[in-house]
Order: structure tokens, then sequence, then C-alpha cells
């Protein structure tokens, strides 16, 4: 799958294009069925909410080895719907995985993600460009009572903004916008839209556009997959104290597209 020259407009323009049903109910199923195995797994690379323990995030995937390896994100990576358009975004043939993360917006309990731009971290890991982009996909309905994500449209186009780490708001430490530059910025800018979707929907995005998430108020999971694809040439510079493998991949091979069949048995995909 390749994207159209509107849709490439469009994702330079906003900052985030949305691709509806890119996977069936049947695929959403079987990568939920690996997350809720995997998040039993006690492991570093899981990083779990401070109230009842659940997981709230889990790292690295799509990987062969390792304790949250899943042969079925590992080929959803790769899968042409979803490396042809990174590919189609960056400009770029040369694209390994730069981190999978998968967040778990638990019912009642999956608490916020605050405003920030993803640059505003990978820039600290030695990241020379913002010339990576993510692909959202969605494993459970998004809506704005879950906690579904905000994008400010447009705001990519600001480049990289001076953040400040934010280490007590929830489990998660986040370099963040500070409060006054981003109330500035909202004032100047279109009012946040709210990305939801359906099971299956996919949303690339840029790293410099400002979002967030809010509180899961309601009774309904929120799940997604994050796949974040990097240029090779691209890949992190080295820093002191580097973040681990499983936020900062060390493996720069180059992917090389696998199969739209993500259900294929373990030893199929490439």
């Amino acid at each position: 799958m390749r994207l159209s020259a509107a849709q490439l407009e469009q994702y330079e323009r906003d900052g985030f294009v949305v691709l509806p049903g890119l996977f069936s109910a049947g695929e959403v199923d079987l990568l939920k069925s690996e997350l809720a195995r995997i998040g039993s797994i006690e492991t570093d690379h899981i990083i779990r909410e401070r109230s009842g323990g659940v997981a709230k995030a889990i790292y690295r995937a799509h990987e062969a080895d390792g304790p949250t390896a899943s042969p079925v994100f590992r080929a959803a990576v790769r899968a042409p719907r979803m490396l042809g358009p990174a590919r189609d975004i960056l400009g770029d043939e040369q694209l390994y995985i730069y981190h999978c993360k998968c967040n778990l917006k638990t019912a009642i309990d999956g608490s916020i993600w605050q405003w920030h731009q993803d640059f505003g971290t990978w820039r600290h890991d030695g990241t020379p460009s913002p010339d990576l982009t993510t692909g959202l996909v969605m494993l459970d309905e998004a809506t704005e009572a879950n906690g579904c994500l905000y994008f400010i449209p447009g705001s990519h186009r600001l480049g990289s903004l001076e953040p400040e780490l934010d280490d007590t708001t929830t489990s998660y430490r986040l370099w963040v916008v500070p409060k006054a530059r981003l109330i500035e910025i909202m004032e100047q800018s279109p009012e946040p839209v709210a990305i939801t979707g359906k099971p299956g929907d996919v949303v690339f995005f840029h790293p410099n556009i400002l979002h967030g998430s809010g509180h899961n108020m309601s009774r309904h999971d929120r799940w997604q997959a994050y796949f974040v694809y990097n240029r090779v040439a691209n890949r992190p510079r080295d820093v002191q104290n580097p973040r681990p493998d499983y936020v900062r991949s060390t493996n720069f091979a180059p992917l090389e597209p696998g199969d739209d069949d993500i259900a294929a048995p373990v030893g199929q995909h490439t």
C-alpha cells in the first residue's frame, strides 16, 4: 500500500493522516490476545500504572527475541500496508523500527499522557532530526470518554520545542511542553482534534505534532499500538547513559517488506 498525493499533502499540512480499516477484526483480536499474554510478564519492558499495577505501556513486541517478543507484532511492523505509507512519508526505503510501544489505557484506571512532542524525548536519545513517523493502530474503539488522543493540527510546523521533564504526574517520565508555552501555542492554533476511530483504523503522525490524551473515564479499555519508523540514516548518535534498547532500538537493520498476512504461522515471516 502506498499513499496518494492528497494523503501526503494532508500529512504535511496537518501533521497526521487517518487510514480507516487497515486491520481486520480478526487481526485486531490477534494483536490484543498477544498483548494480554505479554502483559502478565514481569519485565522492565512494561510500564505499569501506579494505581492497580496494570500495564500502561508495553515495549519491544516487534522483535524476534526478548521477554515481550511477539511474531504477530513482528509481522505487523513489516506488513506492506504499514511499511509502505511510512516509506512514502519519510521519502526513504531504508527504515527501521525506532521502537514499538503499546499503550493499554484500561477502563477507569487508564491515566493521562501529558501534552508533548515525541521528538522532545527522542532528541535526548541523540536522534539528529525529526525524520520519523509513527503508525498508530487502534485496537479498541477510541472515544473522548475513554481517553483518545488529541492533536493540535499543524503544530508540527513549529519545529522542535524546548521541553521539560515531568516525572511526577504519572508512572511514566515524559518530556512535556511547558504549560505557559503550551497555552500560548493553543491561543494561536486551531482547536485540538479528538482522534477517535474504530478498531483497525491507523493514524500516521509527525514526531513534532503536539498531542496528549486524558484519563479513561469509561468502562471500556482503549488499547493502541504505536510503530515508530525511523530512517536508518537518522539513527541516534551515541549519548551518555542512553535509554534501554527497548525504547531506543539499536537494531538499525533496514526492514524488508513482509506479508500482509500477519497471522501466518511462526517461521514464515521474514
